[in-house]
């Protein structure tokens, strides 16, 4: 047999293609040719292959070798290539039988004394074969665990080419990798709001946002504990889903940022982003589009702190992800969807040094302060769907000691809260209010006559647009499922538009 065909695969965004790696031995002058649309990486391969096989007490004949990757209108890399391509060669050699190798999907990279070292996006490899009806996957060890995280497909994990030899041959057995089922118990949080002195109205904007899944804005002098708050937010959101898990650590396995021990995420991301990174860093993108902090935010935090020290091309770039929930990057070789279901907290303070509005403190000059505010633009605010301050904790809070509400005290209340809209928007592709369009505000936010009054009011004296008139409209919505009431009523909407008054206060716009 000089002839013989790999099943492999590849990774374009988050999307995985199937490779055919076509391996040709013949006789001829002795030479190693790779075709097929290939990468530096990919091409480099051919030495890393060649030197393993001979490192790995097996005979690799100075003869004509061709390897062939296919589809070629579709351009391969990364090294995940290497064991498969080693495979087949083996198999056009006639050392391997074809048999072993059917309805089996390989994926591995090759160091040159023969082990085999791990590789981004293995557990969305091993779930699209699942889904393709392949019967195992061979990958490196490191990545068995993985890989075992899909269920209906056996993982077979190997330490060498070597290994992977005398398990095709049959000459010794690998037992598939088990489903890590102890993995998935629940850990305890880091962080608990009962360690959060005074600031009761910021926490209650938390629990509102998280409830609802709406953006929140923090404003207030460096020391009052907005940080803090933030970093705590991911402890009151309600338990991940298998499914939510699953989805997110796709994600961090095309990155490679999964714990070969502990692979699958069960807790909600919190992503602290510095006010230096590109829009790049942010939404991702590259010469070969990969998910950015945004899309590792999905289904948690994304934090930015210090907000007006972002550039202001970096935060504009936020608006679309803030609206839609995904990113969608186009290139020449087609489009890439990032998932970007987040709620963005962030943080600022009034001014430069900030003191304002407390005068008796400030140092800034008028100039100043409105330079430093008017970083931040209009579109942009009316996408934060909560503004709350935090003002300096006063001696008598920081005293109290232990006598804070818990984490999971209003976790439960969180919880209640998104199962009520659960229960309200099944059938559709709403999760949260956050995520109700404005076609369906008249069905789910139907409001009074004293509460028609109210926002008419508010719509005129704030100079609302009519984004930021929905978003009251939505949080109210959140306000009143944590009351456990099915009516929006007037202390809904009074505690929702307080929340938006402030941007008037600082940016008076």
């Amino acid at each position: 047999m000089s002839f013989s065909t790999v099943l492999s695969a590849s990774i374009f965004g988050l999307k995985v293609e199937f490779v055919n790696v076509e391996a040709d031995v013949s006789n001829g002058l002795p030479a190693f040719h790779m075709v097929g649309y290939l990468s530096s990486e990919v091409k480099e391969a051919a030495e890393r292959v060649r030197t393993a096989i001979r490192n790995s007490n097996l005979d690799f004949p100075a003869k004509k070798t061709v390897i062939n990757l296919s589809p070629a209108t579709m351009k391969k890399r990364g090294a995940a290539f290497d064991l498969p391509i080693a495979v087949g060669i083996l198999m056009s050699l006639g050392k391997l039988s074809g048999s072993r190798v059917k309805s089996t999907l390989i994926v591995g990279e090759l160091s040159l004394d023969g082990k085999v070292r791990k590789v981004p996006g293995v557990l969305p490899i091993v779930s699209e074969a699942r889904n393709a009806g392949l019967a195992s996957c061979i990958v490196p060890r490191e990545n068995a665990a993985e890989g075992a995280l899909v269920e209906g497909i056996e993982v077979i994990g190997v330490k060498s080419l070597e290994e992977t030899y005398e398990y095709l041959s049959g000459k010794i057995l690998i037992g598939p990798e088990p489903y890590p089922e102890q993995r998935r118990e629940k850990k305890e949080e880091e962080w608990d709001y009962a360690d959060v002195c005074g600031q009761r109205a910021v926490k209650r904007a938390a629990e509102v946002a998280v409830a609802g899944g709406h953006n929140l804005l923090l404003i207030g002098p460096p020391g009052s504990g907005k940080s803090m708050t933030a970093k705590r937010i991911p402890s009151i959101f309600p338990p991940m889903t298998l499914e939510e898990s699953m989805e997110l650590t796709k994600i961090y396995s095309i990155l490679g940022m999964l714990d070969s021990e502990s692979p699958l995420i069960q807790r909600r991301p919190f992503r602290s982003v510095h006010h230096t990174s590109t829009k790049t860093a942010l939404v991702g993108g590259g010469i070969v589009p990969v998910p950015g902090e945004i899309s590792l935010a999905h289904e948690g935090v994304l934090f930015l702190d210090e907000l007006p020290e972002f550039q202001k091309n970096v935060l504009e770039v936020l608006r679309q992800p803030l609206e839609d929930h995904q990113v969608r990057i186009t290139r020449n070789q087609g489009n890439y969807l990032f998932p970007a279901n987040f709620i963005l907290v962030a943080a600022m303070n009034p001014c430069p040094c900030g003191c304002y509005p407390d005068m008796n403190r400030c140092t800034c000059t008028p100039g100043q302060i409105q330079h430093y505010l008017g970083k931040l633009s209009q579109p942009f605010l009316d996408r934060m769907d909560i503004c709350v301050e935090a003002p300096r904790v006063k001696y008598e809070a920081l005293k109290k000691g232990g006598q804070e509400e818990s984490s999971a005290a209003i976790r439960e209340r969180v919880c209640r809260a998104r199962k009520l809209q659960i229960k309200r928007y099944k059938g559709t592709k709403i999760l949260t209010n956050a995520m109700l369009e404005t076609r369906e505000m008249e069905k789910y936010c139907v409001l009074g006559k004293r509460e028609e009054e109210l926002m008419k009011q508010a719509f005129s004296r704030l100079g609302l647009t009519a984004r930021t008139y929905h978003k009251i409209l939505k949080v109210g919505r959140t306000i009143a499922d944590l009351d456990g009431e099915e009516q929006i009523l007037e202390r809904h909407l009074k505690e929702a538009v307080g929340y938006r008054s402030l941007d008037k206060k600082y940016w008076g716009r």
